[in-house]
């Protein structure tokens, strides 16, 4: 199998093992592996690599941002989650008085943070 070692595609595309071993892992690349397990990176791989980097450069974002964008792009009900949360507005549950609200959302928080 023709390609380059993990180390030899980092050195290539600046790109460090450990971030490529990310990029795999999030699902961004899928390097095949040789008969001993080892990845190979050939020209499909590093052309993926290099049209990542121009994403993330083009737009100032992180390999986080796209792993989470194809997070939503595979997981409807993720998707969905985050669109429902991004359209709704904040609203005062019914039992509490408006004076009580902001300490009723800081005890909620404190309960999250102690659990």
């Amino acid at each position: 199998m023709d390609g380059l070692t993990i180390h030899e595609a980092a050195e290539t595309t600046g790109w460090s093992p450990r971030m490529l071993r990310y990029l795999e892992s999030v699902g961004l690349i899928e390097p095949p592996r040789n008969g001993a397990g080892y990845r190979i990176y050939g020209a499909g791989e590093l052309q993926r690599l290099r049209t990542l980097r121009e994403l993330l450069d083009r737009h100032g974002l992180g390999p986080s941002d796209v792993a989470f964008a194809k997070r939503l792009h595979d997981e409807t009900e993720l998707e969905d989650a985050v669109a429902r949360w991004l359209e709704e507005k904040a609203h005062k549950p019914e039992d509490v008085g408006s004076s009580d609200w902001l300490d009723y959302e800081q005890r909620k928080h404190q309960k999250l943070l102690a659990a």
